[in-house]
Protein backbone atom coordinates (compact mmCIF):
# COMPACT_ATOMS: atom_id res chain seq x y z
CA UNK A 1 0.00 0.00 0.00
CA UNK A 2 2.78 2.45 1.02
CA UNK A 3 4.67 1.61 -2.61
CA UNK A 4 2.08 2.74 -4.24
CA UNK A 5 1.38 6.14 -2.57
CA UNK A 6 5.07 6.36 -3.05
CA UNK A 7 4.20 6.10 -6.83
CA UNK A 8 1.79 7.93 -6.88
CA UNK A 9 3.55 11.02 -5.43
CA UNK A 10 6.30 10.46 -7.47
CA UNK A 11 4.01 10.81 -10.87
CA UNK A 12 2.24 13.35 -10.03
CA UNK A 13 6.11 15.31 -8.75
CA UNK A 14 6.97 14.73 -12.21
CA UNK A 15 3.70 15.62 -13.88
CA UNK A 16 3.58 19.00 -12.16
CA UNK A 17 6.99 19.45 -12.75
CA UNK A 18 6.89 18.73 -17.11
CA UNK A 19 4.24 22.06 -16.66
CA UNK A 20 6.69 24.15 -16.24
CA UNK A 21 10.13 25.35 -17.67
CA UNK A 22 12.44 28.17 -16.59
CA UNK A 23 16.10 29.51 -16.90
CA UNK A 24 17.88 30.28 -14.09
CA UNK A 25 20.97 33.25 -14.34
CA UNK A 26 23.42 33.72 -10.88
CA UNK A 27 24.04 37.42 -11.14
CA UNK A 28 24.71 40.25 -9.18
CA UNK A 29 22.56 42.19 -7.41
CA UNK A 30 20.81 45.13 -8.76
CA UNK A 31 20.08 48.20 -6.61
CA UNK A 32 16.42 48.20 -5.56
CA UNK A 33 16.45 52.02 -5.00
CA UNK A 34 17.93 53.17 -8.70
CA UNK A 35 15.69 54.75 -11.26
CA UNK A 36 13.69 51.93 -13.16
CA UNK A 37 11.71 51.95 -15.99
CA UNK A 38 10.10 49.26 -18.04
CA UNK A 39 10.23 49.72 -22.18
CA UNK A 40 7.61 47.58 -24.54
CA UNK A 41 7.86 43.77 -24.44
CA UNK A 42 7.92 42.57 -27.74
CA UNK A 43 5.62 40.21 -28.46
CA UNK A 44 6.35 37.20 -30.61
CA UNK A 45 3.39 35.41 -30.15
CA UNK A 46 0.66 35.16 -32.68
CA UNK A 47 -2.26 36.85 -29.71
CA UNK A 48 -2.82 40.73 -30.78
CA UNK A 49 -1.37 42.89 -27.69
CA UNK A 50 0.20 40.19 -25.76
CA UNK A 51 3.02 42.37 -25.08
CA UNK A 52 1.08 45.14 -23.65
CA UNK A 53 -1.30 42.99 -21.28
CA UNK A 54 2.35 41.62 -20.31
CA UNK A 55 3.46 44.78 -19.20
CA UNK A 56 0.36 45.72 -17.26
CA UNK A 57 0.41 42.45 -15.30
CA UNK A 58 4.27 42.57 -15.15
CA UNK A 59 3.96 46.09 -13.05
CA UNK A 60 1.98 44.58 -10.44
CA UNK A 61 4.54 41.78 -10.15
CA UNK A 62 7.35 44.50 -9.65
CA UNK A 63 5.18 46.28 -7.38
CA UNK A 64 5.33 43.04 -5.08
CA UNK A 65 9.05 43.06 -5.24
CA UNK A 66 9.34 47.12 -4.28
CA UNK A 67 9.52 48.21 -7.39
CA UNK A 68 7.73 51.09 -8.98
CA UNK A 69 9.49 51.66 -12.80
CA UNK A 70 8.57 54.54 -15.02
CA UNK A 71 6.49 53.07 -17.92
CA UNK A 72 7.62 54.07 -21.26
CA UNK A 73 4.35 56.29 -22.50
CA UNK A 74 2.63 55.21 -25.12
CA UNK A 75 3.92 57.19 -28.58
CA UNK A 76 1.78 57.08 -31.57
CA UNK A 77 3.53 58.27 -35.27
CA UNK A 78 1.03 60.10 -36.94
CA UNK A 79 -2.26 58.38 -36.84
CA UNK A 80 -1.41 55.01 -36.58
CA UNK A 81 0.74 53.56 -33.45
CA UNK A 82 4.47 52.20 -34.18
CA UNK A 83 4.12 48.60 -34.95
CA UNK A 84 8.01 48.02 -35.39
CA UNK A 85 8.99 46.48 -32.23
CA UNK A 86 12.48 47.16 -32.89
CA UNK A 87 11.42 50.84 -33.44
CA UNK A 88 9.61 51.76 -30.54
CA UNK A 89 11.89 49.41 -28.69
CA UNK A 90 14.79 52.40 -29.90
CA UNK A 91 12.48 55.03 -29.07
CA UNK A 92 12.04 53.63 -25.33
CA UNK A 93 15.87 53.50 -25.29
CA UNK A 94 16.12 56.93 -26.23
CA UNK A 95 12.86 58.30 -23.81
CA UNK A 96 15.31 56.22 -20.55
CA UNK A 97 18.18 57.80 -21.47
CA UNK A 98 16.34 61.38 -21.27
CA UNK A 99 14.79 60.33 -18.16
CA UNK A 100 18.25 59.45 -16.69
CA UNK A 101 16.99 55.96 -16.08
CA UNK A 102 19.79 53.90 -14.29
CA UNK A 103 18.24 50.41 -15.35
CA UNK A 104 15.22 49.04 -17.78
CA UNK A 105 13.22 45.83 -17.40
CA UNK A 106 11.83 44.55 -20.63
CA UNK A 107 11.60 41.41 -23.19
CA UNK A 108 9.71 39.30 -25.08
CA UNK A 109 6.68 37.42 -25.37
CA UNK A 110 7.08 33.70 -27.19
CA UNK A 111 4.33 32.66 -26.69
CA UNK A 112 0.30 33.42 -25.48
CA UNK A 113 -2.68 31.14 -26.33
CA UNK A 114 -4.94 28.97 -25.43
CA UNK A 115 -3.72 25.31 -26.44
CA UNK A 116 -6.61 23.77 -29.05
CA UNK A 117 -8.38 20.46 -27.54
CA UNK A 118 -10.54 19.39 -25.35
CA UNK A 119 -9.00 21.15 -22.63
CA UNK A 120 -7.77 24.06 -24.04
CA UNK A 121 -4.87 24.69 -21.38
CA UNK A 122 -3.70 28.32 -21.44
CA UNK A 123 0.03 28.35 -22.51
CA UNK A 124 2.39 30.88 -21.45
CA UNK A 125 6.65 31.77 -23.02
CA UNK A 126 7.87 34.94 -21.95
CA UNK A 127 11.62 36.38 -21.11
CA UNK A 128 12.90 39.35 -19.35
CA UNK A 129 15.61 41.46 -19.08
CA UNK A 130 17.05 43.99 -17.19
CA UNK A 131 19.40 46.44 -19.43
CA UNK A 132 21.58 49.09 -17.71
CA UNK A 133 20.27 52.33 -19.81
CA UNK A 134 24.04 54.11 -19.53
CA UNK A 135 25.85 50.88 -21.55
CA UNK A 136 23.01 49.47 -23.40
CA UNK A 137 24.30 46.00 -21.75
CA UNK A 138 21.89 43.21 -20.37
CA UNK A 139 23.02 42.99 -16.84
CA UNK A 140 20.25 40.31 -16.09
CA UNK A 141 17.76 37.47 -18.27
CA UNK A 142 15.62 35.03 -17.27
CA UNK A 143 12.78 33.09 -19.50
CA UNK A 144 10.60 30.79 -18.59
CA UNK A 145 6.92 29.14 -19.80
CA UNK A 146 4.10 27.73 -18.27
CA UNK A 147 0.73 25.73 -19.59
CA UNK A 148 -1.79 25.92 -16.89
CA UNK A 149 -4.78 23.58 -16.08
CA UNK A 150 -7.84 23.50 -18.02
CA UNK A 151 -9.99 25.88 -15.89
CA UNK A 152 -7.18 28.58 -15.59
CA UNK A 153 -6.90 31.55 -17.33
CA UNK A 154 -4.13 33.13 -19.90
CA UNK A 155 -3.64 35.93 -17.10
CA UNK A 156 -3.52 33.74 -14.91
CA UNK A 157 -1.06 31.86 -15.88
CA UNK A 158 1.01 34.84 -17.30
CA UNK A 159 0.59 36.14 -13.36
CA UNK A 160 2.53 33.13 -12.10
CA UNK A 161 5.69 33.33 -15.33
CA UNK A 162 6.34 36.51 -14.59
CA UNK A 163 5.91 36.63 -10.47
CA UNK A 164 8.91 33.38 -11.02
CA UNK A 165 11.01 35.11 -13.44
CA UNK A 166 10.66 38.41 -11.75
CA UNK A 167 11.42 36.13 -8.19
CA UNK A 168 14.76 35.63 -9.34
CA UNK A 169 15.67 39.14 -9.67
CA UNK A 170 17.95 39.66 -7.20
CA UNK A 171 17.35 43.19 -5.27
CA UNK A 172 19.42 44.86 -3.13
Amino acid sequence: MSSIRCLALLAVAFFLSGCSSFTDQSASALPRDAAWGLVPIVNYSQAPQAGERAEQILLSVLAERGLQPRHYPFVAQGVAPLIDDRERLSHAMAWAQAERLDYVIGGSVEEWQYKSGLDGEPAVGMSLKVIEVASGRVVWNNSGARAGWSRESLAGTAQKVLRELAGALRLE
